[in-house]
């Protein structure tokens, strides 16, 4: 059972870190819509909460409650063997429902407040979250580029 929740918990966690990733690979060219360039006004890490539920929850309150009921089946006898049988089913069902609600994932973000360069024209302001990166930690006045790309997503990177 262990393995199976460590499994599953490592493949979305693969697969929810690949989505995470910038949107363009290395040493891969992808189309670019626009390109601003623009200085931190606030930078401010957060955090989501995901749950990962267990598609066979339903399955191991089952198993439980069998089980359960089996071992209480083992004690008493008459109309006390089948109340033993009963309580063992609801109190195995209810151990293995409670085992199996899934696991909280922690996934890490940054909030980015950014002023867009402006010359003769108003600055407008944009707020953007997107996932954290420690090679790339953001404070403030930095100077970034939002780069849209034309999937309609948005890519916040330092001005090197």
């Amino acid at each position: 059972m262990k393995s199976l929740l460590l499994t599953s918990l490592a493949l979305f966690t693969f697969f929810f870190s690949h989505l995470a990733i910038a949107d363009y690979d290395r040493n891969k060219a992808v189309p670019v819509e626009k390109v601003l360039f623009g200085t931190v006004i606030s930078a401010r890490n957060i955090s989501q909460e995901e749950l990962i539920e267990d598609k066979n929850s339903g399955w191991k309150t089952f198993g439980g409650a069998l089980i359960g009921g089996v071992i209480g089946n083992q004690f008493g006898g008459g109309s006390g063997q089948t109340v033993a049988t009963v309580l063992g089913a609801v109190i195995g069902g209810r151990i293995a429902n409670n085992n199996s609600q899934g696991q909280t994932v922690v996934v890490r973000l940054v909030e980015l407040m950014i002023e867009v360069d402006c010359a003769d024209r108003q600055c407008q302001q944009y707020m953007v979250i997107q996932d954290y990166d420690q090679q790339m930690v953001f404070h403030n006045q930095d100077a970034v580029r939002m780069v849209y790309l034309t999937n309609g997503n948005v890519r916040i990177d330092k001005q090197f």
